[in-house]
């Protein structure tokens, strides 16, 4: 289904919508395990919704609720995601992203003056100092390091036991990527790289990241985890990995999809 964004509906309104409703954080589904379907709007009573665009010709919101309507369940938006099919999975994440730019912006942040939305752009004004918002996003980098027939991977405190996944870091000010790849690369195991090649990207709503993906080809150096962010970090023959984070995040794509080139590599 093909999704067009927009920040007001530009049409007449279709009579079933996709709702992307959340309580305390949580998106809401209904209790029949049918998963997300589309409905009237109004069976919700949303005290903040967003319009977010048209998904298959019907249109598409974000709602904030405050009290649990009959028939539905709360679920950790992560669980929810991984269980939708990739249209709703990506609608779902651009939604808890905008409901948490609404929440975080409500007053200027320069004068403390209630904010006011923008009717021709997803953007917050001050009436009072003119200072304007929009919504947040964080740009972090991803390196997946190889060696040969080898890929780095690395086991974050925040990781499940057994999970390890490639490097990542956010962008600081000043930086590019690429800078940001050869820094994190240097600060968290020590080794230095070469070759950088862009893999994709991927909007990742926990809570407003934008995921840039890279492979890199070591050059020198040896494994030296960086005390507080890697626990653990090892070169893994591509015909022997460890656990891996499934294809729902970018760092599934992008370790499966680069042993698969490597393997090609060797014909």
């Amino acid at each position: 289904m093909e999704f067009v964004p927009a920040v007001a509906p530009t049409d007449k309104p279709s009579p079933v919508a996709w709702c992307f409703a959340f309580l305390e954080g949580q998106l809401l589904l209904p209790d029949d395990g049918d998963g997300l379907l589309p409905l009237p709007p109004e069976v919700f009573e949303p005290v903040a919704r967003h319009y977010l665009g048209r998904l298959g010709g019907l249109d598409c919101w974000a709602m904030k609720l405050m009290a649990m309507p009959a028939g539905w369940q709360q679920m950790p938006l992560r669980a929810a995601m991984m269980a939708m099919p990739e249209a709703q999975m990506l609608l779902a994440g651009r939604a808890a992203q905008i409901l948490e730019w609404d929440r975080a912006h409500r007053f200027c942040g320069v004068c403390g003056t209630a904010t006011e939305s923008l009717p021709h752009e997803r953007a917050k004004r001050c009436p009072a100092c003119q200072h304007a918002v929009y919504p947040r996003l964080n740009p972090a980098m991803m390196a997946l390091v190889w060696r040969g027939d080898e890929l780095l991977l690395a086991h974050a405190p925040n990781f499940k036991p057994g999970m390890f996944s490639a490097l990542a870091g956010f962008v600081e000010a000043g930086e590019s990527l690429e800078d940001c790849v050869h820094r994190e690369v240097a600060e968290e195991v020590g080794l230095t790289v070469k070759n950088l090649r862009y893999y994709g990207s991927q909007s990742w709503p926990f809570p407003h990241s934008l995921m840039v993906a890279y492979t890199a080809e070591w050059v020198a150096g040896e494994i030296r985890p960086q005390p507080g962010e890697i626990e653990e970090a090892y070169w893994f023959p591509i015909d022997a990995l460890p656990g891996i984070p499934p294809r729902f995040s970018i760092s599934g794509h992008l370790i499966r999809d680069t042993v698969e080139w490597l393997r090609s590599q060797r014909s």
